[in-house]
């Protein structure tokens, strides 16, 4: 009997995303299954109208092996996303403006908004489009809709993907190591305009509430970084890089910096409205720190942004292996009537795990196993026995 599987992609795009798509629906093809790809996230089940065909348009792709063949040479995701939050929408689809939906009032900076749990619209619309299994590709915002959705009745299977590498219940996440390789080719590349000006480079990585993107960009670099699970003495590590750049036969130093990073006395700046999940934009801590160290020093620094550069182009050798076994593993599981799961690596295996709890939060670096606070950078001995990424989830 045909199954029909919805599958999107929400929150911010990664390399990787279009082979868990397109191995899905070749994987599916080999078990009779049918595969509806629901454009921008969680917003395609929101927001469609099945009533008018533009809508349709926008928001439902039916998807065949001849137009996903090519999909996964590339970057960034065919179903395209948004950052939509069904549980706590601001503002409903005007074709549902006079529906009743739950609602509450959510306090943030001091605004009050009212806000909408539009979860019996996505399950009607689950159900108009035949839906027996749902396919939710995202990180911890998406992932935590996608548990939520699995308990209220839908057969929801998650996979994981967020360059952060910060989801429970996976020690890897679909995006990461290519955003590493690009740290790293561009870390490279600018030691030398850095190097030629005799400065203090500063690179701002992506990693709100956890470091790894940084740590683990350091570790291959053999830089120090500061990273957001450890609130750093500022004067201690500006000693630091002035005795590296003394040394350095080339007059420079360099440091890699999450974007949730803090020291004594600094408080990360916010702007902009909040987006679905409560989220504001961070202002870039790199030219804070670059501020700082300019005033203590007199020295010269170079701020590089690498964030956005780093989920562009398309995925590297890991997370397309990874991104296409995580795909079949959730065919795999359709295929034994199982939900409620989300693809992952677990003690440097591939699993398949409960669907973590929104409550547990992100996923962090160990301090003091990981990261040498003394030194801002990571330990690199005894790791004999430990899975490949280091650290178990």
């Amino acid at each position: 009997m045909t199954k029909r599987v919805g599958i999107l992609t929400g929150g911010g795009d990664v390399p990787g995303l279009n082979s868990v798509i397109k191995t899905v629906v070749y994987r599916g093809r080999e078990i009779d299954c049918e595969v509806i790809g629901i454009r921008r996230g969680w917003e395609g089940l929101t927001h469609v109208n099945f009533e008018d065909p533009a809508s349709v348009t926008r928001y439902i792709l039916p998807l065949t092996t001849e137009n996903t063949r090519t999909i996964d040479r590339f970057g960034g995701t065919f179903l395209h996303s948004s950052r939509t939050n069904p549980k706590k929408m601001k503002k409903l689809p005007e074709f549902l403006a006079g529906e009743s939906f739950p609602a509450c009032e959510v306090t943030k900076d001091g605004v009050t908004t009212t806000v909408y749990d539009m979860t019996k619209q996505v399950m009607k619309n689950v159900e108009h489009l035949g839906l027996d299994f749902l396919i939710a590709i995202g990180g911890d915002d998406t992932l935590s809709y996608a548990a939520h959705l699995d308990k209220a009745g839908v057969k929801v299977i998650a996979i994981p993907k967020t360059m952060d590498n910060d989801v429970q219940n996976t020690e890897y996440c679909i995006g990461f190591s290519t955003a590493i390789s690009r740290a790293m080719e561009a870390i490279e590349r600018q030691r030398t305009t850095v190097g030629s000006h005799e400065r203090i480079g500063i690179f701002r990585i992506f990693g709100r509430d956890a470091g790894y993107t940084a740590f683990y960009t350091a570790y291959v670099t053999s830089l120090r970084c500061c990273i957001p699970e450890y609130k750093f003495d500022l004067q201690k590590l500006i000693d630091i890089l002035l005795t590296d750049k003394k040394k350095s036969p080339s007059n420079y130093s360099l440091i890699i910096v999450s974007e949730g990073a803090q020291w004594e006395g600094y408080k990360p700046q916010e702007y902009g409205p909040a987006d679905a999940y409560g989220h504001r934009k961070k202002a870039n801590v790199g030219e804070a720190l670059s501020d700082e160290i300019q005033k203590v020093t007199g020295d010269e620094t170079i701020v590089s942004d690498l964030t956005y550069d780093l989920r562009s182009g398309s995925p590297d050798f890991v997370d397309r292996l990874i991104a296409a076994t995580f795909a079949g593993m959730a065919v795999d599981c359709i295929k034994a009537g199982q939900h409620g799961l989300m693809m992952g690596i677990s003690h440097g295996c591939y699993a398949a795990v409960p669907i973590p709890d929104p409550n547990r939060g992100p996923r962090r670096v160990d301090i003091n196993t990981m990261y040498n606070v003394d030194r801002f950078r990571p330990y690199y001995s005894e790791k004999l026995g430990l899975p490949i990424f280091l650290t178990r989830a």
